[in-house]
C-alpha cells in the first residue's frame, strides 16, 4: 500500500495536481488510523489475532542485543551435540593443546551459528539500486556476522569467569588451590565453553 501511496503522490506531485494530493493524503491518513487502532486491539487484517509482543514495531525486548529464545531442529540440536563431545573428547585425550581445541571449536560454532542466524531471519523484499545489487544485504550479513561473534565470545568469556570465580572460592574455603585444577585449566574451560555453545546454539540466537 506505501507503494502504491507513494507512487500516486509523486505522479500527482509532478503533474501539480493539488486537489488530487490533498485527497489521496487524506486517505492514506484514514488507512493508517484504521489499521492503528486495529493494531491496538490485537486484530490484523480484520479478523486475525495477533499475539501482543508483535502488536507494535517498537516494542522490543529488555535487553534488545541479547540472546532470543530459538530452539533448532532434532537434526541441528544432534550436530551441535557431536561437535561440543569432539572438542571435549580432543582435549580430554590431549590434556594440553595450547588452547587449540577451544579455538576451532569457536570457528565450528561461529559457524553453525551464522547459519542458523541467516535461517531465522524474516524474508524481506529484496530492493535493487541502480547496480542491480540488492540494497542492505552487506548491512545484514555485517549484524549476522557481530552477533555470532557476540554469542560465540560471551560462552567463552563466561566459562572463563566461571572458572576463575570457581578458582577464587576454593581458594578462600580452603586456603590453597589443588594442583589439578591448575593443571587441568585448558580442558575445564573448553569443556565448559562447549557446553555453553552447545545450549546457545541449540537453544538461542
Amino acid at each position: 500500500m506505501k507503494m502504491a501511496y507513494k507512487k500516486k503522490r509523486k505522479d500527482a506531485e509532478e503533474t501539480a495536481d493539488d486537489e488530487f494530493l490533498a485527497k489521496l493524503d487524506r486517505a492514506f491518513d484514514t488507512v493508517m488510523m484504521q489499521q492503528l487502532q486495529y493494531r491496538k486491539k490485537g486484530v490484523t487484517y480484520g479478523s486475525v489475532q495477533v499475539s501482543k509482543d508483535i502488536k507494535y514495531a517498537d516494542n522490543q525486548p529488555v535487553v534488545p542485543w541479547g540472546p532470543r529464545f530459538s530452539r533448532s531442529t532434532v537434526k541441528d540440536m544432534r550436530i551441535n551435540m557431536a561437535i561440543s563431545a569432539a572438542f571435549v573428547v580432543w582435549i580430554a585425550i590431549m590434556g594440553n593443546a595450547d588452547w587449540k581445541p577451544l579455538q576451532f571449536l569457536c570457528f565450528a560454532f561461529f559457524y553453525r551459528i551464522l547459519q542458523k542466524l541467516r535461517a531465522t531471519e524474516p524474508p524481506i523484499t529484496p530492493i535493487y539500486n541502480e547496480y542491480g545489487e540488492v540494497e542492505g544485504r552487506g548491512i545484514r550479513m555485517a549484524k549476522r556476522v557481530v552477533r555470532a561473534l557476540g554469542l560465540i565470545f560471551g560462552c567463552v568469556f563466561t566459562a572463563s569467569l566461571g572458572y576463575t570465580a570457581a578458582i577464587n572460592l576454593i581458594e578462600l574455603s580452603w586456603q590453597y588451590t589443588p594442583r589439578i585444577v591448575y593443571y587441568y585449566q585448558e580442558m575445564i574451560v573448553t569443556a565448559a565453553a562447549a557446553f555453553l555453545l552447545y545450549i546457545t546454539a541449540s537453544y538461542y540466537r
